[in-house]
């Protein structure tokens, strides 16, 4: 601690994760429910990597975006569940100082990371229904390796600047952290200093990698319901709703509560509410995304059929 009153998170080593405490009771059934949707998380997205890996079929550039989000959200839950487990199963809430900054990292760095990549695969699906004879040369190989690439700095550069910057900040006193992991507007309320800056750049850079790819996804989309209506087959009409509906869907599942915690300033945003906004998209949506892509695929069932040997 310094001479007027302000400590450094590191001096302490620790924080107190105070998550559900508030309400004991939901402890034991959260436990029960975030793991059953974490091992949700863990098979249907490591199902997706492996048949995309083994089935050449499947060596497109829809499915290598759909590789790259399966990992990402395998990444994105494993950086913040288990410790959230652990928390919920016993008395034991804290976390190292090291163990903070890392899960803030990670956990911002992969979030960022989708929002650029599900842009990505919007440009996919409207390069497919809009420029179909241009297709091939569109989404070439390597050019889909760079804007896979490209995702994944973008979010990894994104959340070096906003870590950094949040862990700068002296604390007073205190290390409880009113959410069930490390995040910006959580950590910038322990602080006994002006955080007016870190606001602004934090809703600045929201809306960068918020508002802006969410307004690409739907200028993608009107396009693409323009050149559907257009269409004489049925065939292609149903074929191009499954796959763009479900893309939508999952847009729909990440963008709304992404939207609801970091678009508006930490001071106004409801504690207990944001918990539960921030449980669905990093529990839930990410174990969602697997049956949203596979359900009603004849690509995946195609798949799965080969790697079984049933046809």
């Amino acid at each position: 601690m310094n001479d007027d009153g302000k400590v450094n998170a590191s001096s302490e080593g620790y924080f107190i994760l105070v998550g559900f405490s508030n309400w004991p009771h939901l402890e034991v059934v959260l436990f029960v429910v975030v793991l059953i949707f974490y091992l949700m998380t863990l098979i249907g997205n490591l199902f997706i990597i492996i048949l995309s890996y083994l089935d050449s079929h499947l060596h497109t550039p829809m499915y290598f975006f759909l590789l790259n989000l399966s990992f990402l959200d395998l990444c994105y839950t494993t950086s913040s569940i288990p410790q959230l487990l652990v928390n919920l199963w016993g008395p034991e809430k804290t976390i190292s100082y090291a163990g903070c900054m890392i899960q803030l990292y990670f956990v911002l760095a992969l979030g960022t990371t989708e929002c650029v990549l599900l842009v990505v695969m919007s440009y996919d699906r409207y390069a497919a229904v809009c420029r179909p004879l241009h297709y091939t040369v569109l989404m070439h190989p390597r050019f889909c390796y760079l804007l896979a690439v490209a995702s994944w700095v973008s979010g990894f550069t994104n959340s070096a600047l906003h870590s950094s910057f949040t862990f700068w900040i002296p604390l007073c006193g205190h290390h409880q952290v009113d959410h069930f992991f490390c995040e910006v507007p959580a950590l910038l309320r322990l602080s006994c200093v002006d955080t007016h800056a870190n606001e602004l750049t934090l809703m600045i850079t929201s809306s960068v990698f918020v508002l802006i790819p969410l307004i690409l996804i739907l200028t993608s989309y009107g396009a693409i319901v323009q050149a559907v209506l257009r269409m004489q087959s049925t065939t292609g009409l149903q074929r191009v709703f499954g796959t763009c509906g479900a893309h939508l869907m999952v847009v729909s599942l990440f963008f709304i509560p992404a939207m609801c915690i970091y678009l508006q300033p930490p001071s106004e945003n409801s504690q207990d509410q944001g918990k539960f906004i921030a449980l669905f998209y990093t529990v839930v949506t990410p174990s969602l995304n697997p049956l949203i892509y596979t359900l009603r695929n004849k690509d995946v069932r195609g798949a799965v059929k080969r790697l079984m040997g049933w046809e």
